[in-house]
């Protein structure tokens, strides 16, 4: 099936990008951003958060999580990480890539952008850049969050089990919060995945960072499931304790997110970090059984990231 790329009103929002490939679709904001505002099957919910209140919002100072997936530069810190992403996007569609590149940030110097190639099977690769067009060299880390609509449950891959006898070594970072309560009935710690289920009657947020060497991640929602991939470079330096991905939810959404690794850019440097994404159709238990049978051979049909 051919992959089809038009203009199109979404939320509020003019000269929006649609595009189809496939079972799935795509929705990529131009009046703000850069952001994928849409992600689901075709005439099927979106697998991604929106906020009514901010639908069809652009300009001014204030910064808005507006929804769906985002690019930012770890580590988190106030106000810099929070530089507002209000304005248009400057974008181009060319041998079946859309490159989408708004203007520097004014506060930081440095510059966003988000390629995305659709696939015919539905299936999307995405490379976020971040450009230094400051006047000083800075320390950052690309950083992906992808913004869930609620109801539904993120799963987490565990390291392989391995006996005490046979291996002593720690086998991976996780980063926990002030706020992290891991007491909290929405997170399953499984002796294979970790799951946090998104609760709209609970309004405490948590969070956790960890590094995950199959570099990938999921998320099942009402008999869909989104399968996010990206790399994990274990010889690299990463934020958070050295964490290539985290998890955070609170009662309106729960946000899937990956690191690439921390880089010292100078002036017009630039750093790449890579994401494919998947939609399949399964109803998955939630039993460590079912996981296994079911959602590891999804994973494996998302293309790994190198």
């Amino acid at each position: 099936m051919d992959i089809r790329m038009e203009l199109t009103t979404y939320a509020g929002w003019q000269d929006c990008i649609r595009l189809a490939a496939g079972p799935a679709e795509l929705v990529v904001t131009t009046a703000v951003g850069p952001r994928v505002i849409r992600y689901g099957f075709r005439g099927g919910p979106n697998f991604f958060k929106e906020y009514p209140e901010q639908r069809g919002l652009s300009g001014g100072a204030e910064w808005r999580i507006y929804g769906g997936h985002r690019l930012w530069h770890a580590p988190e810190a106030r106000p810099r990480t929070y530089a507002p992403d209000n304005e248009p996007v400057a974008w181009s569609w060319r041998g079946g890539a859309l490159t989408l590149r708004p203007a520097a940030e004014a506060s930081t110097g440095v510059r966003k952008e988000i390629r995305i190639v659709p696939r015919p099977n539905g299936q999307v690769a995405l490379e976020h850049r971040l450009i230094n067009e400051g006047c000083w060299e800075v320390e950052l880390a690309p950083w992906c969050l992808t913004v869930m609509a609620p109801g539904g449950r993120a799963v987490f891959p565990q390291e392989r089990f391995i006996a005490h006898c046979d291996h002593l070594l720690p086998a991976r970072p996780l980063a926990l919060w002030h706020y992290t309560d891991m007491s909290d009935p929405r997170w399953t710690w499984g002796r294979s995945f970790i799951q946090l289920r998104q609760d709209p009657r609970r309004a405490a947020p948590q969070k956790i960072g960890l590094f995950i060497r199959d570099g990938w991640a999921a998320y099942l929602r009402g008999g869909g499931v989104f399968i996010k991939r990206f790399s994990a470079r274990a010889d690299a330096p990463h934020a958070d304790y050295g964490c290539n991905a985290e998890t955070f939810t609170n009662s309106d959404m729960l946000e899937i997110e990956s690191l690439g690794a921390t880089v010292r850019l100078p002036p017009g440097g630039a750093v790449k970090h890579v994401e494919h994404w998947g939609l399949f159709k399964e109803r998955i238990g939630a039993t460590e059984k079912s996981l296994g049978q079911k959602l590891l051979p999804l994973v494996r049909r998302v293309a790994a990231v190198k």
